[in-house]
């Protein structure tokens, strides 16, 4: 039977409907598989970051450095990422672990945090990373350094979280540099060690007092003082008495201030060298102490001089008319990169411009930063969260009046934990 043209006209219309039709269905509806769940985000609206730094109290100054760092790489964002603007949520962690835990808290009850920058002090990390972890959240520190936050010897560390990361570098080595300079280039054979029984100042003389032995010398005393302690006398004594030939103490201030003013007003401990970290490599500490701190020996990390650090410290005193007060705002500023790198791997948008943001996808997308090309080097983020580059640097105080800048230039050694 021949089909007339009309009835081969009604096939073919017949034949391509279901065709048509599928071409113009709307794609499902985004549902989200990420087994921490997902921060949606609709067009055009702000992507929520939370800030936890310590903004009061007398490690403030650290705080403050931190924030400018973060400024200083939204700056350079413009302001957004992924097409959306952000939005700031600040909280004052102060350095103390209940600090830490409650200004955690205030950040994580909103759903729309979609990460956290902070914290400024280890023992506020410690409260603040395990909240962030079990609320499924995403964390990366410029200042944080203890090892107790990460990993020690290559394994997970007793306050290690999942979702906590940071690009200060890992201060396990911190410690054995200090110690190894100690005992190779001083000739020291007797030291002592004290800390303030926090994560941070125990992690460090911790790992100071494991390789000063190894090298062979003796510690001779391990003391501890207490947070707002006035009196170092008691302590220094002890020091005196135990004839330690170098004083490693790692504290933060007021606490490292009074014990160094307090040892070179006695007589006792003229010949004795003294040594801390990083904790004091800031302005306000070099203006407090003044020619006191001359000859005084710091462990802290090794951050490259090029073009990019002097054109970011350039931006510094641009925005804030004055120079940085510490060299962590670097950090800081490539903790923000790191973070929005992998937010930008992480998200999902709809046609219609809805962001979705798997909260296991940002974490695993942190954890894939590799060969990260940062203002501090080249970073890359560790199963554990570390991707700071372990290298220090030992620095001599020999001008006061050079300030930070010119402490951070009188390099006496360098150290990594291959040496």
């Amino acid at each position: 039977m021949i089909t007339s043209s009309r009835s081969r006209s009604l096939l073919a219309l017949l034949f391509f409907l279901p065709w048509m039709s599928a071409c113009h269905e709307q794609p499902p509806p985004f549902q989200c598989t990420d087994p921490l769940g997902c921060v949606d985000i609709k067009p055009g609206k702000p992507i929520k970051i939370g800030i936890l730094q310590a903004m009061t109290g007398e490690v403030a100054s650290l705080g403050l450095d931190q924030i400018r760092g973060i400024e200083l790489a939204v700056d350079d964002n413009q302001g957004q990422i992924l097409g959306n603007p952000l939005i700031f949520e600040t909280e004052d962690s102060g350095c103390s672990e209940e600090a830490g835990a409650n200004a955690a808290l205030k950040l994580i009850a909103d759903p729309q945090t979609v990460a956290i920058l902070g914290t400024t002090c280890s023992s506020s990390a410690r409260t603040a990373a395990a909240e962030m972890s079990k609320a499924g959240l995403t964390m990366i520190s410029g200042n944080t350094s203890a090892p107790y936050l990460t990993s020690i010897g290559g394994k997970a560390a007793p306050d290690y979280h999942p979702g906590y990361f940071r690009t200060a570098p890992n201060e396990e080595a911190s410690g054995k540099a200090a110690a190894t300079f100690a005992y190779r280039k001083l000739g020291i054979r007797r030291a002592a060690t004290i800390n303030a029984g926090d994560i941070y100042t125990k992690g460090l003389t911790d790992g100071f007092i494991q390789k000063f032995k190894s090298l062979g010398g003796e510690i001779v005393l391990s003391a501890s003082i207490n947070k707002g302690d006035e009196q170092m006398r008691p302590v220094l004594a002890a020091v005196n008495a135990s004839k330690a030939e170098l004083l490693f103490f790692p504290l933060f201030q007021p606490e490292g201030n009074k014990v160094l003013l307090q040892a070179r007003e006695d007589q006792a401990l003229a010949k004795t060298i003294l040594m801390s970290d990083g904790s004091l490599i800031q302005q306000d500490f070099l203006d407090a102490v003044r020619d006191k701190g001359r000859g005084m020996y710091f462990v802290g990390p090794s951050f490259p001089r090029n073009e990019a650090v002097d054109s970011l410290s350039r931006k510094y005193e641009k925005k804030y008319a004055m120079p940085p007060t510490t060299s962590y705002f670097l950090s800081a500023y490539d903790s923000v990169n790191i973070l929005f790198r992998a937010m930008e791997k992480a998200a999902v948008r709809e046609k219609n411009g809805t962001l979705h943001i798997g909260r296991q996808a940002l974490r695993t997308a942190m954890h894939a930063t590799t060969g990260f090309a940062g203002i501090t080097g080249d970073l890359s983020c560790d199963a554990f969260g570390d991707c700071g580059r372990p290298a220090f640097n030992i620095l001599r105080l020999d001008d006061p009046a050079a300030g930070v800048q010119g402490l951070l230039n009188n390099s006496v050694f360098s150290y990594s934990p291959d040496m």
